[in-house]
């Protein structure tokens, strides 16, 4: 099947570019019909929004444009309140959504990551194999007790997901949990009302119906967009930002064809001097990866900046959209299982 001369519907066509219109104004939304909320129409979609500054500083704007005046300057972790979103009259620019900050000015939203704070009642109990967990709020800390007062290892970001071991008392009386860095194989402690354990039918596969030879993603490496393919009809397409030229070098994501063969719902994932372009990123969420040197689709917390190359080589997603893909491809993870490592998985096409 050839995804460039694949037929799209009138209907294919109005619901993916009416649900591409929807998206530029609702942080991180999959852009599948299936799965939207109806109340999405008649709530307002930013109540409690909040947005994490991703770079190590921003400015405000007194108008959606780096062409306005500067207002305010916020550092890094930041965390700002979300209350609409616009679009640029900067038509040449490739990413035109700007969030308003209250009545402060307006933020470029690829250095915002849309963040929400929901505190969780944290479980004594944890499974002897562990629990996936998702941080709920803009940021909390892993420490090396279960003390606020100790050490922290790392910092753990909204969205990042991680293997939650067991439950214990902190020394403020509160739950804590204990977190594994896959890494470093490693036990670190942070509030567990700040990680929202993932149920069951929440890791659930999806299409289950559909064979998995007739899936298929296709990566446009010059449009910086995914699409999943299901029977050659197109059901999903999301933004992406894949292999760029870095301060560290030239980094590119390959073509060809490839497969989802090695899954993980959570990664740490560190490469070189993260002063010149390295990583250090914990709890990198929704890991497929396509070859042996670890090029994989992910979900992507460290910035929001989709639509244009800015990896390491790898498909950079946004976590709903990475989460999404992770229940779609195959193989499938087990809800208690760390990862899915098969001969065979869910066909990727990468072009340019």
């Amino acid at each position: 099947m050839n995804a460039d001369k694949a037929a799209f519907s009138r209907r294919d066509f109005l619901k993916l570019s009416g649900l591409g219109l929807l998206g530029l104004f609702v942080p991180n939304m999959p852009l599948r019909a299936a799965d939207f909320p109806l109340n999405l129409f008649f709530e307002d979609a930013f109540d409690a929004q909040q947005g994490r500054v991703t770079s190590r500083l921003i400015w405000l704007y007194d108008k959606p444009s780096f062409n306005g005046n500067r207002v305010k300057m916020y550092w890094r972790d930041s965390v700002l309140s979300i209350t609409s979103a616009t679009v640029s009259e900067d038509v040449s620019d490739y990413n035109r959504i700007w969030y308003e900050i209250g009545n402060e000015g307006f933020a470029y939203s690829g250095t915002v990551q849309p963040v929400r704070t929901l505190l969780v009642a944290p479980l004594n109990n944890i499974s002897a194999t562990g629990a996936l967990g998702e941080v709920s709020v803009p940021f909390t800390d892993a420490h090396e007790r279960a003390d606020a007062g100790a050490p922290v290892a790392y910092r753990m970001y909204y969205e990042t997901v991680h293997w939650v071991m067991s439950a214990a008392a902190g020394s403020d009386g509160k739950i804590w949990y204990q977190v594994l860095d896959d890494k470093w194989n490693k036990l670190y402690y942070a509030p567990g009302e700040h990680i929202r354990l993932l149920p069951d039918d929440e890791l659930a596969p999806l299409s289950t119906e559909i064979p998995d030879a007739d899936k298929k993603i296709q990566v446009r490496l010059n449009d910086q967009l995914l699409f999943a393919y299901e029977n050659d009809s197109p059901v999903f397409v999301t933004r992406t930002a894949t292999g760029a030229v870095l301060r560290s070098g030239t980094y590119t994501t390959p073509t060809g064809l490839f497969m989802t063969y090695h899954k993980r719902p959570t990664r740490h994932m560190a490469a070189g001097d993260i002063t010149a372009s390295g990583y250090d990123l914990p709890g990198v969420p929704w890991v497929m990866y396509i070859t042996e040197s670890g090029i994989s689709l992910h979900g992507t917390y460290w910035h929001n900046d989709f639509g244009h190359p800015k990896s390491h080589g790898c498909v950079n997603l946004s976590p709903s959209a990475a989460k999404w893909l992770f229940r779609w491809t195959s193989p499938v993870v087990k809800p208690n299982e760390q990862f899915a490592y098969k001969t065979k998985g869910t066909l990727v096409e990468i072009v340019n």
